[in-house]
């Protein structure tokens, strides 16, 4: 077994153990806890609702999809699957990491597996050239769609996650009241999405930002600050996806 085949199965094996694991981790549960109710503990506001979680079916879908493509023996020498190398297996290490931490309710080690995960798959998302490489329909379905949506879920969760913790610690916020902190979140999260649509075109990623974003709204109906800031961002988020793509179309026929 050559070098590239070796780093293509591990990668596989490393999607399937991901699986697993996060499977288990409900079933048993992990620690006597699910992951959702670790996360009710919290009083944040840049939480979505329960079913909005339901993208992780969608997301392992995709990366057994990928796991599979990528061991396909036409697929041996495509040089942008192997510029992925081992930073796929490395990616589903901190994915697993992540959930024994959160489990066991070490959450200011949480952000920092966190936030090495997205950088993990930013990295894997540039090497991919995503939104910029002209590749088949088959690949732009198994490799890029997948990839899109991890990320863009990732970065909403990334977010997330540093609230939680910053509300472990009993941040003080500088003053500024825990709603109107989720509002500039959801901007800033708006800014990411703009940014990635302008310059890659990507519309999978905007989608999974808007699909958090109304979740975040259904989840804060109480909090009509945040609920409505949340709709509003959503519903931009939609439009500049929509100016992404018509701005690149008008590019192509310059």
């Amino acid at each position: 077994m050559n070098r590239d085949t070796l780093c293509k199965v591990i990668n596989l094996l490393a999607v399937v153990a991901t699986i697993v694991v996060n499977g288990l981790a409900n079933a048993l549960p992990l620690n006597g806890h699910l992951t959702g109710e670790i996360s009710d503990l919290f009083k944040v506001y840049f939480v979505p609702a329960g079913y909005v979680f339901s993208i992780w079916g969608l997301i392992y879908v995709g990366l057994i999809a990928f796991g599979v493509y990528q061991m396909l023996p036409s697929q041996r020498e495509n040089p942008r699957l192997r510029r992925i190398g081992y930073l796929f297996s490395l990616s589903c290490l901190a994915n697993v990491i992540w959930l024994f931490l959160w489990h066991y309710e070490l959450f200011i080690y949480t952000i920092a597996i966190m936030i090495a995960l997205l950088g993990l798959l930013i990295a894997i998302y540039l090497r991919l050239e995503i939104g910029r490489a002209q590749v088949a329909m088959k690949e732009k379905w198994l490799v890029d769609l997948p990839f899109s949506i991890y990320l863009g879920w990732i970065t909403v969760a990334t977010i997330a996650n540093a609230s939680d913790v910053l509300d472990y610690l009993k941040w003080s916020g500088w003053g500024i009241r825990p709603e109107v902190w989720a509002v500039i979140m959801l901007i800033a999260g708006l800014g990411i999405a703009s940014v990635m649509s302008l310059t890659r075109g990507d519309i999978a990623y905007q989608l999974v930002i808007a699909w958090a974003f109304a979740g975040i709204a259904v989840k804060q109906t109480a909090i009509p600050v945040v609920a409505n800031a949340a709709w509003v961002m959503s519903a931009l988020v939609i439009i500049v996806l929509i100016i992404g793509v018509l701005v690149r179309k008008r590019r192509m026929y310059q």
